[in-house]
């Protein structure tokens, strides 16, 4: 859609997010789960004596997920929303070798032979 300085204006409805929001995301998803771990090795460390089965619970939980939070802190950026391109290609001009074959078609107007 041209405006008044002849410069096209895309839309950006469909962008993903910034990168630096996109990985604050992530650290924050990464910190939350290795906090996670920190608490069930101490409850596993707490519990051994006491509470045997919810101990070795707790423990195989933080042997399990710090390879779960590197899985998804690094599983990348989102997909783009599948809306439809807002990027309008140019039109293709002809090659200049093409204008001899158009020479006859020049005569005729839009409605016929002028």
């Amino acid at each position: 859609m041209p405006k008044r300085g002849g410069t096209e204006v895309f839309r950006i409805t469909g962008a993903r997010q910034g990168l630096a929001d996109d990985v604050r995301g992530r650290q924050r998803r990464y910190i939350i789960s290795m906090s996670v771990r920190t608490l069930s090795v101490i409850a596993a460390a707490v519990l051994w004596n006491v509470e045997r089965h919810v101990a070795i619970v707790a423990l195989a939980l933080g042997i399990l997920l710090p390879y779960i939070a590197v899985v998804i802190a690094n599983a990348g950026r989102e997909n783009a929303p599948s809306l439809p391109s807002t990027f309008v290609p140019a039109p293709v001009r002809p090659p200049l070798g093409a204008a001899e074959a158009t020479e006859g078609a020049a005569t005729e107007g839009p409605y016929g032979r002028n």
